[in-house]
């Protein structure tokens, strides 16, 4: 059983004219934040509020890139090479990096977004482009990836700090990957059911599929989304619940 365990949103998605998500009133509640780099969401003026409002909530700042695929919200498949997926890391990594230097603060992390996470789980020469694109920009940087997946693995080949993440808003498939958000159920909308899921992975280290298998996992970072209606009272409930078992929320330190 792990005594903590940090939260983090996805969050800074809105741009332009279009807006998305509560920020403000998800980062009461997390530990840390995953901002959009202008990839899939995001702007440059989205990006220094986000930081903006995370250090006035002293909450650490992780970078959120993508494929660059706006209309898609970066949750389209693309094919991309390792040298390509390199590159579009470093060059969000470090706009952010940039971003939060100008509000005084340091990033802490980096988590893949959307269609680029979920392939680079499966697939290691991507993994491991991501991972060096991560070491080359700053070695101090955590890598957060999916629990027990080839991101997790090869940033610790390269000597990376990784943080195993788990989902309390997504369903799990036998493998252990997320179910695909075109299938049934992939989305976890009730909050109880979230909380329960939860406490399962961190207490436990174990999370229950789609198809009813139990699957072990590491549970280092917890992550729930901005961009989804309920993502405040998610975010509560799931707190109140970690406190109430005597789990401290905190960044992966």
């Amino acid at each position: 059983m792990s005594s903590a365990i940090d939260l983090n949103c996805d969050m800074g998605e809105s741009y332009g004219a279009w807006h998305m998500g509560n920020d403000e009133a998800v980062l009461q509640f997390v530990s840390s934040a995953n901002v959009a780099c202008g990839f899939h969401g995001g702007d440059p003026s989205t990006m220094r509020k986000t930081v903006a409002a995370a250090v006035a909530r002293q909450v650490a700042v992780g970078a959120h890139p993508s494929l660059p695929d706006l209309v898609g919200f970066g949750r389209r498949v693309m094919q991309v090479t390792p040298q390509e997926a390199y590159d579009m890391v470093v060059y969000q990594v470090g706009a952010l990096a940039a971003v939060a230097a100008t509000q005084g603060t340091r990033l802490h992390h980096v988590k893949a977004h959307g269609a680029l996470y979920n392939m680079a789980a499966k697939d290691s020469a991507l993994a491991q482009a991501i991972c060096r694109a991560v070491r080359d920009v700053d070695a101090g940087l955590v890598l957060y990836g999916l629990a027990g997946s080839h991101l997790v693995q090869a940033a610790q080949e390269l000597g990376l700090r990784a943080a195993h993440e788990v989902f309390a808003d997504r369903s799990y498939q036998d493998d252990g990957s997320l179910t695909p958000r075109s299938h049934p159920g992939a989305m976890i909308e009730d909050a109880d059911a979230s909380v329960a899921q939860v406490l399962r992975m961190v207490q436990e280290g174990m999370v229950r599929s789609v198809n009813g298998r139990d699957i072990p996992v590491q549970a280092d970072t917890l992550c729930i989304h901005g961009d989804q209606p309920n993502a405040p009272v998610f975010a509560k409930a799931l707190t109140d619940a970690l406190r109430k078992a005597g789990i401290e929320v905190r960044a992966v330190p």
